[in-house]
């Protein structure tokens, strides 16, 4: 569990005001020292991830960030990159402390601070994005037992909220309790390929091994379909491109599937017979991690492209670009070739999305193997927002090599 990428966790981000108290709150919930603490305002600056098990969830990403209401522009700046947490949260932990400072001199609803208006806007920034919320209220060892859960201010947030302190240690075990009731059972899909094959399936798995396959292991979304495969009972035979003519010729029985790296579509697809399925690891993440059915959608502006049209070409993780980048040099040029050269394409890499989406015809985004499915589905959402279609690097590919409805009809989903 420890080797579990980041982007198969579950990402729970703890939010509020300066100074509310949520680092602290992270570092006794996780009994570690992740965040810096202090009583001075706006300490934590940029959000912290740690990776840890919760459970009976497992693995997770504890996120901790910088208060919504710092103030300047650098704290416009924090306040920006912890919006950007909001589109990879499964689950929002709201941190409130109604207590100004360390006073114990509370004896009615009356001392306490409890204006909340932007704990309202934040909560609206989270249901928009259909993120589950818990409400905390933190320092309960302050609050000499003020009932402050049933004022009207905390009712009116129509969150679930319990009281908690760090100091005491209360009702920790309780905020766990809560973390797993509503963290989100569907933040990924349960499979990758196990629902499409049936037990004891023969799949061949293409994985050419080329420059820009790491030296001395395969890539990300090979070695989690090969896993996947395994744990649902099929036969997973893999081999390179220049073998699978040789391979298919040697065996008794025709494969049940053939996976390929979709930047080879037009080879492997001239090899595999039609009557053998075949798809491509970057349409298996799409499904997994996005809207199949979306991405094939998205993917049918390709035709209506025309020059001096805007091409957002979008990859998750950032890496040097090697001679024959997919996403520097093979999609653009393709998308040329059809289109014109006069196409403007630009390329962006990591979390950050651009604000200007509505002047792209179209978006392309990579696999997204490093990406949470809610980071995937935040892009989609924002997509369809600024009415821009949206496929991704697999399933581009086989529309621009007129094998989109071969490589997708295996998907029911998709085929709608």
């Amino acid at each position: 569990m420890l080797d579990t990428p980041r982007a198969n966790r579950l990402h729970i981000a703890f939010f509020g005001k300066r100074n509310a108290g949520k680092s602290s709150l992270v570092n006794t919930l996780t009994n570690q020292s992740i965040s810096l603490v202090s009583n001075t305002p706006g300490t934590t600056t940029d959000p912290v991830f740690k990776s840890m098990e919760l459970l009976p969830l497992g693995p997770v990403v504890i996120v901790d960030t910088a208060g919504l209401d710092d103030e300047g522009a650098l704290g416009n700046l924090r306040i920006k990159k912890t919006k950007e947490v909001m589109d990879r949260t499964d689950l929002a932990v709201l941190v409130i402390s109604p207590t100004m400072g360390e006073s114990n001199n509370i004896s009615s609803i009356n001392d306490l601070d409890i204006d909340l208006k932007r704990e309202v806007e934040w909560i609206k920034d989270l249901k928009e994005r259909n993120i589950p919320i818990i409400g905390v209220i933190n320092k309960s060892d302050l609050l000499n037992k003020v009932n402050i859960i049933n004022s009207k201010e905390i009712q009116n947030l129509n969150i679930p909220i319990i009281e908690v302190s760090c100091k005491n240690k209360e009702n920790l075990s309780l905020l766990k309790e809560y973390i797993v009731n509503y963290a989100p059972s569907d933040f990924e899909r349960p499979t990758i390929v196990g629902d499409i094959i049936n037990k004891k399936a023969k799949v061949i798995l293409v994985a050419p091994q080329d420059i820009q396959a790491p030296k001395g292991r395969l890539i990300l979304p090979q070695v989690q379909v090969i896993r996947d495969l395994l744990d649902n009972d099929a036969m997973a035979l893999t081999v390179k491109d220049t073998e699978l003519e040789l391979l298919l010729s040697t065996l008794n029985e025709k494969p049940d599937l053939i996976i390929t790296d979709s930047q080879i579509f037009k080879k492997i697809n001239k090899i595999v017979p039609d009557d053998i399925p075949l798809t491509s690891f970057s349409i298996l993440m799409a499904r997994y991690k996005g809207d199949l059915s979306a991405f094939v959608k998205g993917a049918r502006a390709i035709d209506k492209l025309k020059p001096n049209d805007k091409v957002l070409i979008a990859e998750a993780c950032t890496h040097h670009a090697l001679k024959g980048d997919i996403a520097r040099e093979k999609i653009p040029l393709w998308l040329k070739e059809k289109v014109g050269n006069s196409l403007i394409i630009d390329n962006i890499s990591g979390i950050d999305f651009p604000d200007n989406l509505k002047e792209y015809k179209l978006i392309i985004q990579c696999g997204s193997c490093m990406f949470t499915r809610k980071q995937l589905m935040s892009r989609l959402i924002k997509a369809e927002a600024s009415n821009v279609s949206i496929t991704n690097f697999g399933v581009a590919i086989a529309k621009l090599n007129g094998i989109l409805e071969r490589t997708v009809k295996m998907f029911p989903e998709a085929k709608k």
